[in-house]
């Protein structure tokens, strides 16, 4: 919208839409490097290495309906080496991987929305 004015010729302009869109793209292009940094943090918090399978099939899957990441495996042992049985204390790589770089993941998120 074109308005005169003392000033002279101001124009308004809404870019609402394309400020909303780049935000989407930052937030969806933070989760997949986080998703990278995360499946990295588990490779290296998986110790229990026999075969390296479990160990090579640590992925990430981003969700952008819901602006999540996931990562895990499909490995049918896997819960048992998270979370440990009987006399086996479960290394926790995946949650770890999750929650001990959580300042790191936020300056990610803010490295990609210019904070």
């Amino acid at each position: 919208m074109a308005q005169f004015g003392g000033d002279g010729l101001v124009v308004n302009v809404d870019n609402t839409t394309q400020v909303v869109e780049g935000m989407e793209k930052a937030i969806l292009t933070s989760l997949e490097e986080i998703g990278l940094r995360a499946e990295r943090y588990a490779v290296a918090n998986e110790t229990a290495v026999d075969t390296g399978r479990l160990r090579n099939s640590i992925t990430h899957k981003l969700d952008a309906g819901k602006k999540a990441v996931y990562i895990g495996t499909n490995v049918e042992y896997a819960p048992y080496i998270e979370l440990g049985h009987h006399s086996f204390k479960g290394l926790k790589f995946l949650s770890r991987a999750a929650s001990e770089h959580a300042s790191e993941y936020g300056d990610v998120v803010k490295k990609h929305l210019g904070g």
